[in-house]
């Protein structure tokens, strides 16, 4: 058995699940999408190991912000996002993927 497997993840964005559960979605086409599954669908970002920058949903930052999800790039930890319903989640992983 293996003690470890290769990714090629460069980094990994956290997304904090408290955060949208509260929202009920915001993101996508018809803002019913969860953050996490709207990033997911982004080229380059996903949750397998062949992705160039994984997405995570984690249980709670600690931050709760009231309409926005918290958003934590691993490459970056100094900086937290916050993350309002209807930003355009397309610009949002542009700017992620362009800082590798």
């Amino acid at each position: 058995m293996r003690d470890e497997l290769r990714a090629r993840w460069g980094g990994a964005l956290l997304v904090c699940g408290k955060c949208s559960k509260k929202l009920g979605g915001g993101f996508g086409r018809k803002g019913k999408t969860s953050l996490v599954k709207a990033l997911r669908d982004e080229p380059g970002l996903g949750k397998g190991r062949k992705v160039a920058l994984g997405v995570v949903e984690v249980r709670c930052l600690g931050v709760c912000p009231r309409g926005a999800v918290t958003l934590v790039d691993t490459r970056a930890p100094d900086r937290w996002r916050l993350v309002e319903p209807g930003a355009d989640v397309a610009t949002l992983a542009a700017g992620l993927r362009s800082q590798d």
